[in-house]
């Protein structure tokens, strides 16, 4: 009786269908989930970036400061028309040359210790009295300077994978351009020498 009983149900077929689906589906709907979740943030990276590079080249161009908030206004909008609720943070950061974005202010490393300091003499180049670790100015700049527009832009998730991987439910992309604004006037001259503390 049980070897008969055994081979009955090894041969029976019926419920095989309902096992398997329960194995795979849920590896399956993860992994859709997962592929939702970065198309949808593929996608709103690139209306931000389409967004920023045209308030940007807007920004380049004589005035723009006075239309600050309505250029940023913009770029909100067009951001929450695809993630609702974003929140939206914006930076501007201006520098005489491209070559000059991101660097450090120059200095004369005099005790080779890498750092400025002890009075090592430094290059001003923003204006500010001290020695700075980016050399750029916050604002829209003068004429001809080359300006970096940074958007920082936070949303929730469209879809609740982040949780199964341990990752924050709010997805946070940092979208940045460089332009050099129009030649409306002369290129203000700011550097000055200075002494490292």
């Amino acid at each position: 009786m049980t070897r008969a009983f055994c081979q009955r149900l090894r041969d029976d077929k019926r419920g095989v269908t309902a096992v398997e689906f329960g194995l795979i589906a849920p590896v399956l709907l993860v992994s859709m989930m997962g592929v939702f979740d970065l198309g949808y943030n593929m996608y709103t990276s690139s209306v931000l970036n389409g967004a920023i590079q045209k308030a940007a080249r807007d920004s380049t161009i004589e005035g723009a400061q006075s239309r600050e908030s309505t250029l940023d206004a913009k770029v909100t909008e067009m951001v929450n028309v695809v993630a609702p609720g974003a929140t939206t943070a914006f930076k501007r950061t201006s520098y005489t040359t491209f070559s000059d974005v991101n660097q450090p202010e120059d200095f004369d490393d005099v005790n080779n210790n890498g750092a400025c300091d002890n009075g090592e003499p430094f290059e001003d180049a923003n204006g500010n009295g001290s020695w700075d670790p980016n050399r750029g100015s916050s604002g829209f700049g003068g004429a001809r300077d080359a300006v970096m527009y940074e958007v920082t832009v936070t949303y929730p998730r469209a879809f609740p994978i982040a949780n199964l991987i341990g990752q924050s439910n709010d997805m946070t992309l940092v979208v940045r351009t460089v332009l050099r604004n129009q030649p409306y006037g002369p290129q203000a001259e700011r550097t000055a020498i200075g002494s490292c503390a």
